[in-house]
């Protein structure tokens, strides 16, 4: 009787345990959708196209931030050249024969906001078999929809091209070591160019 309770008590463990790290994950999602339509509207009306006027640098272009004054800075709407990330992701992306070759399926951008990729889905069917590939947003030019569609991206490549090109590799941060309670010491990483333990 006692090993059928324990079971149940590392069932009920291991439930909230992956229920707590389901609610982080989500957590870190929302913030970055968040964090990427805040920098990506501002990124985006830097940009412009060769059909626009280079549009005047207004900080209500960037997310709230604070002045040299300490006030804040809010942006009270979309401007008619901005997008949101929410709507700029699966935007169309043409190749140079006007075909669609892919789509936007994530934004690439530093620390301090500046976008340096538009990372596009090529080929495959609804996401199966498709490979990614980061464009710097200079690659790019905007085609504006006809009939009420929403604009596109065009780049002077071929479906072919994109898919010979090599693939965009997604940071992944290393895991952190857990120890097994094995009595060997020090079971972290050593540093580059360290001795190994049995030449000391």
């Amino acid at each position: 009787m006692p090993r059928v309770v324990v079971m149940e008590h590392i069932r009920d463990r291991e439930k909230t345990l992956f229920e707590e790290e389901e609610t982080k994950m989500l957590k870190k999602l929302m913030l970055s959708t968040a964090l990427s339509a805040a920098v990506a509207t501002g990124a985006w009306a830097q940009s412009s196209s060769p059909m626009d006027s280079k549009p005047e640098r207004a900080t209500q272009a960037q997310p709230a931030m604070k002045d040299s004054s300490g006030k804040m800075n809010f942006v009270s709407s979309q401007k008619p050249d901005q997008w949101l990330a929410t709507k700029f992701k699966g935007t169309d992306v043409l190749g140079s024969d006007n075909e669609k070759i892919g789509d936007v399926s994530d934004i690439l951008f530093d620390k301090t906001g500046k976008v340096d990729a538009f990372i596009i889905s090529v080929g495959g069917f609804l996401g199966v078999g498709s490979k990614e590939v980061a464009l710097a947003p200079s690659s790019f030019d905007v085609v504006p929809g006809q009939n009420g569609s929403s604009d596109k991206l065009k780049i002077a490549a071929t479906k072919d091209q994109l898919k010979d090109a090599q693939n965009f590799a997604r940071y992944e941060p290393p895991r952190p070591t857990a120890t097994t309670g094995s009595g060997t010491m020090g079971g972290g990483m050593k540093p580059a160019g360290s001795p190994s333990p049995s030449a000391r």
